[in-house]
């Protein structure tokens, strides 16, 4: 099983924009396009042809994934930063050729990529923007006029915003993504996210 946190020694390599994705797409050769993010937001929106292979199931068995992967990859999300989660888990399992797409899968539909849209949902940083946002909100307020105590609340949220940027995790948003709202039809399981990758 592979570590939560990927060693932060693993070499960076810079974000290709979507238009050097496009331009791949273009060429020959296999251009393998894994999207880390829910399996809800990538139903809501994703890029025609890719993998859904969400973070958390890329992070516990990267070998696995690892193993079915070679050429060019490109690794998508929201913004950025789970993509980055992931290049740093597979670069530690040894694949050093997946870059991050820049801007995610919004940049690259702004761009005029090709994309396939569902059923419209919040992504899942904005989620938890609203709910930190919410809580820390109530914590003040209340504490304001309701009891001192609620003030504790907005401390707590602030002290986990904080871990949560000191080590590039996030546990609210874990949190938001088992919310019903958040289930797509089909949570891929590990052995079906494995098995729906082009053979290396």
């Amino acid at each position: 099983m592979t570590s939560a946190f990927p060693s932060a020694s693993a070499p960076a390599v810079s974000p290709i924009d979507p238009q050097t994705l496009l331009d791949w797409q273009q060429e020959p050769g296999d251009v393998v396009v894994l999207d880390v993010r829910s399996a809800a937001e990538f139903e809501s929106v994703h890029i025609a042809g890719s993998y859904n292979v969400p973070l958390p199931l890329l992070s516990e068995d990267t070998a696995d994934f690892a193993a079915r992967l070679s050429g060019r990859i490109v690794l998508a999300c929201q913004s950025g930063v789970r993509a980055e989660q992931a290049r740093q888990h597979l670069a530690a399992a040894g694949i050093s050729t997946a870059t991050v797409l820049a801007g995610g899968v919004p940049g690259f539909a702004a761009a005029g990529g090709d994309v396939v849209r569902g059923k419209a949902r919040w992504d899942m940083e904005r989620q938890v923007r609203l709910a930190a946002g919410s809580l820390v909100l109530v914590g003040v307020l209340g504490g304001r006029f309701v009891t001192p105590k609620l003030r504790l609340l907005a401390g707590g949220i602030g002290t986990g915003l904080t871990f949560s940027a000191a080590t590039n995790t996030c546990a609210m948003g874990k949190a938001l993504s088992v919310m019903p709202w958040n289930k797509a039809a089909a949570e891929p399981t590990r052995a079906e996210a494995v098995a729906q990758l082009p053979q290396s």
